[in-house]
């Protein structure tokens, strides 16, 4: 009988490694094409979002071209040269933008006033009630100011106001303002404050002549700085809120077009801007509502209860020192968009230089109201809000004579005699009356 031979494994075997050879490129087949798959549905739905984004953005360039068409008639561009022409001789030809809000508003008047011509340009949008802006715009048109009703971003607007007026300088105000909004909307503040800022400087390089800039920062910039007071040779790459890094982006942004272009340049940090017309969503011009409507308020404190204090500003203060900052602006140096020589580039504070506790100013508002306040103390939420600002301003006051001379006492007096006549409320306030200063204006449309 013959000896049995082992099985033949080497077939087996190569079958098997050729199976197992099979799966794995089937594998990476499928894997491969699950990979297509999920990035051909990943780029669709992105172009599909970003088509609903498109959609639903106010600023859609068929839009723009619609509103243009219908806008530029020759009745309009008649009241846009007339409202920019100065009356005074050697007078400035100013282009205002935001001149709805509450800064811009009062520095158009004290433009005109004096005999400069004055051009206003905002969108009114709904950041807060725009009834109280079409007011400012009402008493601006009885003072011959006429405000565009268009956006920073609308570059053709902008071409357009350039080509009809040879404005002398630019006093650019238009911004998403408010720290805690940020946490809701934060790509208002991209669109405004740094795509619409670029804007307004792409019109301006190109703009023949190119006209001076002053614009507002913020105080915000100082971000966590713990340095008192608050000084422009101070760090400011610290921000503690998005409002506040879009500022310091505006201001990086502003030195490179000063560097590339020639355009000058001058930023305006503000601390705390309070006044008559001011801004709804402050916490002056809230407090003041809710005290005479029998609402709590809330007054914060620091996370280990220390009080919060503001560097609180009166507007007719800042209106100076804007005028301060375009009296001293030297003229741009490009031509084309091309600098043909270095040009100004400067940051300024503007504020009051006494800080006031929260406390102190509710005490101010409950006795100018005859009003107690309901109060709940809270602590400072961790939304971007700083605890403390304090402005040192010798450099404003050395390079153009800023001086503040209004208290916190005597702003708010002026404050409370134009809110309880504009909003028409009958209220035991108190009967010391206040000298109208240049920035106030107590009339109510």
């Amino acid at each position: 009988m013959a000896p049995s031979l082992p099985p033949d494994t080497s077939k087996t075997t190569k079958l098997e490694r050729y199976n197992s050879y099979l799966r794995r490129v089937n594998t990476t087949k499928l894997l491969a094409a699950s990979s297509t798959l999920l990035f051909r549905a990943t780029l669709l739905i992105s172009l599909l979002l970003l088509f609903l984004f498109t959609l639903s953005s106010p600023t859609q360039p068929h839009h723009h071209r619609q509103l243009l068409s219908s806008t530029l008639t020759p009745s309009w561009e008649k009241q846009v040269r007339q409202s920019s022409t100065p009356r005074r001789p050697s007078g400035l030809s100013v282009l205002v933008t935001g001149a709805g809000g509450f800064v811009g508003s009062h520095c158009s008047l004290a433009l005109k006033r004096r005999g400069d011509g004055v051009l206003g340009l905002d969108n009114f949008n709904s950041y807060y009630a725009p009834s109280l802006k079409r007011s400012r715009q009402s008493l601006l048109l009885k003072h011959s100011i006429f405000i565009v009703d268009g956006d920073i971003n609308d570059a053709e607007l902008l071409s357009h106001l350039f080509s009809l007026v040879p404005f002398t300088h630019v006093l650019h105000l238009a911004a998403q303002a408010g720290v805690r909004y940020a946490l809701r909307n934060p790509l208002s503040y991209v669109r405004s404050n740094v795509a619409g800022f670029v804007t307004l400087l792409e019109a301006a390089k190109a703009a023949d002549p190119q006209p001076a800039i002053v614009w507002a920062s913020s105080s915000s910039v100082y971000g966590l700085n713990s340095d008192n007071p608050f000084s422009e040779h101070h760090r400011t790459d610290r921000p503690a809120s998005l409002y506040a890094a879009t500022k310091k982006a505006g201001e990086e942004i502003a030195h490179t077009y000063n560097h590339i272009h020639g355009l000058s340049l001058t930023a305006l940090r503000f601390f705390t801007v309070y006044g008559p017309w001011g801004r709804p969503d402050m916490a002056y011009f809230s407090f003041t509502k809710d005290i005479l409507s029998g609402r709590a308020i809330s007054v914060y404190v620091t996370q280990d209860d220390k009080e919060v204090a503001r560097d609180f500003t009166y507007i007719d203060d800042v209106v100076k020192g804007c005028l301060g900052a375009i009296d001293t602006a030297e003229k741009s140096t490009g031509s084309g968009g091309v600098k043909r020589k270095s040009a100004q580039l400067r940051v300024y504070n503007l504020g009051n230089t006494s800080p006031v506790s929260v406390k102190d100013m509710v005490v101010i508002l409950e006795k100018l109201l005859g009003v107690k306040a309901k109060k709940n103390i809270v602590k400072l939420p961790r939304n971007g809000d700083v605890p403390y600002t304090h402005a040192n301003v010798s450099l404003a006051e050395r390079d153009f004579g800023y001086r503040p001379s209004t208290d916190l006492q005597t702003g708010l007096r002026k404050f409370v005699k134009w809110y309880v006549g504009y909003y028409g409320i009958k209220t035991r306030v108190n009967k010391e009356t206040a000298t109208v200063g240049e920035g106030e204006v107590v009339e109510s449309s």
